[in-house]
């Protein structure tokens, strides 16, 4: 049982204390939505939710006052062992701090609450109420949006939490994208580097020095911790060669990972394979894209290419290409913008790779390649000749080549292909409804 002093305390350091500095995201919570729904933020850890929780709780201090707004960090020491009852003391405890709040409403900011069994009760009661807005956030391998569906029974509005965007990282530097003087495009395109190689966590982005330390610190401490205590994981060894297969791979064929690992003498099911594959996808770190097809069987079977949701996770190992750092990247600014994989967004192969498929409606909408130079003949007429083939098979004549710097519309084969630099796709993906 969780004291009343233990509540008292940490309602008051909220209540009496500054709230930490946040920088401004492209996200916009709604935080007084018109109908009764929890508010809930997903994502991966270290991509910056408890400061949109600090956020949307300096808007409703604001207008509220400070007494109506609770912050709570359900892993802080204090609260080990917290259960049902203890959440439910917590708002008693604050309206008798503040009597004034049980005839108004608390707004309620929960973080972690995967950490307390039950928690989902606790919500749709306070909700029912009419008394509280709640606002609820955690690891993505503690509380994912699928367990949130299934516990609120829809009554919660999610919100997908990623590290910084390339738009989002120009705004804090304060580089404008538009009119750019040479030593403006000089420093647009430094950052740019930055981010095809150390990507847009929040803490790697806002402390370069200390970027290396962040990133391993986050795929050997927080990814390994989080999935290894998830799902129960004993065979750590397999699980972190499983990781370097990915990190290492465009594609990944389990059973061709399974007969490396037998001969290497390592003993592992495909079903464990596939498992750890599950794992790693249902915390939000990988993703797998699966192919376009009509067909949901033939897409189902396909290997999936897999991407990060960071490029830090990429690049700071060294075991990637420049090219795959870059199409990973182009990925990101996708799925940042909304395109959800396998449901909006998808890879396409006949014979030629086409790298994504946005779709809707079982209709293909734009057809894009990543691809980090064109200078070369080759490197050019691969790319153009699968977007050619693609268009003509999917019915689609909206092509798009991501490039590094390249710029042109030029037509082949009968269409028009836009080459646009890889900084203005992502303005224009961070703009786009």
């Amino acid at each position: 049982m969780i004291s009343r002093d233990v509540w008292v305390e940490m309602i008051r350091d909220f209540q009496e204390s500054p709230l930490p500095e946040s920088k401004e995201r492209d996200i916009n919570i709604d935080c007084e939505p018109k109908v009764q729904r929890a508010i809930s933020l997903i994502g991966p850890r270290r991509a910056g939710k408890t400061y949109l929780l600090f956020i949307a709780a300096g808007k409703m201090m604001e207008k509220y006052g400070k007494n109506r707004c609770i912050y709570i960090n359900l892993e802080d020491d204090r609260l080990l062992g917290c259960e049902l009852p203890d959440l439910r003391n917590l708002l008693k405890i604050s309206y008798d701090l503040q009597p004034g709040n049980s005839q108004g409403k608390t707004w309620l900011f929960l973080d972690e609450i995967q950490n307390v069994p039950d928690w989902e009760k606790f919500v749709r009661s306070a909700m029912d109420s009419g008394k509280a807005q709640v606002f609820i956030s955690g690891s993505s391998a503690k509380l994912l949006g699928k367990e949130i569906a299934t516990a609120m029974r829809g009554r919660a509005i999610s919100y997908t939490i990623l590290p910084f965007s390339f738009h989002e990282i120009l705004k804090m530097k304060g580089i404008p994208p538009e009119n750019l003087s040479t030593s403006g495009r000089a420093r647009l395109f430094s950052v740019l580097e930055d981010y095809l190689n150390y990507g847009g966590y929040p803490e790697v982005v806002l402390y370069p020095e200390q970027r290396e330390k962040i990133l391993r610190e986050i795929m050997d401490v927080t990814i390994y911790r989080d999935i290894i205590d998830r799902y129960k994981v004993n065979n750590s060894r397999v699980l972190k060669l499983f990781l370097k297969g990915l990190l290492s791979s465009t594609s990944l064929s389990i059973h061709k990972f399974h007969l490396f690992l037998k001969s290497q003498g390592i003993s592992v099911s495909k079903n464990t394979l596939y498992n750890y594959l599950g794992y790693f996808a249902d915390s939000l770190v990988v993703f797998p894209l699966k192919k376009y097809s009509l067909s949901y069987k033939e897409a189902e079977q396909s290997i999936p290419k897999i991407y990060f949701v960071d490029n830090g996770l990429l690049g700071f190992t060294g075991a990637s290409t420049r090219a795959k750092l870059f199409e990973n990247m182009v990925f990101v600014e996708l799925l940042k913008s909304g395109h959800a994989p396998n449901e909006g967004l998808w890879h396409y192969s006949s014979g030629k790779e086409v790298d994504f498929v946005v779709a809707r409606g079982g209709k293909a909408l734009r057809l894009i390649q990543a691809s980090y130079d064109v200078s070369g003949y080759e490197t050019k007429d691969r790319e153009v000749r699968a977007l050619v083939q693609a268009s003509e098979e999917l019915k689609c004549d909206k092509l798009e080549v991501v490039t590094w710097d390249y710029e042109a519309e030029e037509a082949h084969s009968g269409k028009k292909i836009s080459f646009i630099p890889f900084w203005k796709f992502a303005i224009k993906q961070s703009l786009m409804p």
